[in-house]
C-alpha cells in the first residue's frame, strides 16, 4: 500500500547494493528506505529473495506500493523518477554517454564481482588463474580508456555514469587492494580522488 516504506534487501559489501544506496543519498531519499539484511550466494541462493525475485539477487527492491525492482539499473532510474532528479539525464546525447558510462562501470563490477566469488567459494584445486586474469582485465581495459579519455569523467556531474564508476573503484579498493590501479591510471586516480569526497561517496550502511 502507498505510504509503506520503501525496502531494499541488503548486503553491506555489494557494490550493487552501494550504488543504489549512493544514488538514493544523492537524490535525499536515503533515509527512506528500509534496509533488509540479507546473505546472497550463487551456490546456497537465499530463498526469502527468491521469493521476491526469481533471480534471487541483491539488490532486490520493494516500492512503497508493494512493486518488486531489479536490478540496480531498473532501482537508480525509479529512484531517479521517484526523486524527480537528473542522475539520468533528458534524451540526446548526454543520456547516452551516462548510460554508456553506467554499462561500463558495471561491467568492472560484474567482473570484480565474479573474480570474488572464484577466490571465496571455489575450492582451490578448481581455481583457474587464467580465467581470473581475464576478468579482471576487464577493469584494466576499462580504467586505461578512462585514463586515455578523461573527458568521459566529471567532477561536476554526479550522473549515473559517474557514480557507478565511482562505486566499481570502491569496490576494486574493497577487494583487490593490491591491484595497485592509481600508479598506472594517474587520470582516473585523481578525478576520484576529488569526486569520491561527495557526501553520498562517503556515506556507510548498516542493517
Amino acid at each position: 500500500m502507498r505510504g509503506a516504506p520503501l525496502k531494499i534487501f541488503f548486503s553491506p559489501f555489494s557494490p550493487f547494493v552501494r550504488k543504489c544506496l549512493v544514488a538514493a543519498h544523492e537524490l535525499g531519499l536515503d533515509g527512506r528506505i528500509q534496509l533488509l539484511a540479507s546473505n546472497v550466494s550463487p551456490v546456497n541462493r537465499n530463498q526469502v529473495i527468491i521469493a521476491q525475485s526469481p533471480l534471487g539477487k541483491v539488490p532486490t527492491f520493494i516500492t512503497d506500493d508493494g512493486q518488486v525492482l531489479y536490478d540496480s539499473r531498473v532501482i537508480c532510474e525509479y529512484l531517479n523518477e521517484l526523486g524527480s532528479g537528473m542522475l539520468f539525464p533528458p534524451a540526446g546525447q548526454a543520456r547516452w554517454a551516462a548510460l554508456t558510462l553506467q554499462s561500463l562501470g558495471d561491467g568492472v563490477l560484474e567482473a570484480a564481482v565474479l573474480v570474488r566469488y572464484e577466490e571465496a567459494l571455489r575450492p582451490e584445486p578448481l581455481r583457474w588463474s587464467e580465467w581470473r586474469a581475464g576478468q579482471l582485465d576487464k577493469a584494466e581495459t576499462s580504467l586505461a580508456y578512462l585514463d586515455a579519455h578523461p573527458q568521459t569523467l566529471a567532477i561536476e556531474r554526479a550522473d549515473i555514469g559517474n557514480l557507478t564508476v565511482a562505486c566499481a573503484l570502491w569496490y576494486l579498493d574493497l577487494r583487490f587492494p593490491d591491484l595497485g590501479w592509481r600508479d598506472r591510471y594517474p587520470s582516473v586516480a585523481q578525478w576520484y580522488a576529488v569526486f569520491s569526497q561527495r557526501a553520498s561517496l562517503q556515506a556507510t550502511w548498516s542493517a
